[in-house]
């Protein structure tokens, strides 16, 4: 599990905000940080170099173009 993934699932199980001595602390909304996995995770696609998929023509053998 990477650590984005790790901080989400983290972020998810506990309060959306908390106050304490006069501090408040409030999070990002969980689909901002689905969000924000999301476009990491195409981001980081983007930068393999094998493409996700190849259109090619087929031509059977013995035939002319």
């Amino acid at each position: 599990m990477s650590e984005l993934e790790q901080k989400i699932k983290d972020n998810a199980s506990g309060p959306k905000s908390a106050e304490s001595d006069g501090q408040k602390v409030e999070q990002h909304s969980i689909s901002d940080q689905i969000e924000a996995d999301r476009y990491l995770n195409s981001k980081q696609a983007m930068k393999k170099r094998t493409p996700g998929f190849k259109i090619t023509k087929m031509c059977p053998p013995g035939s002319v173009f």
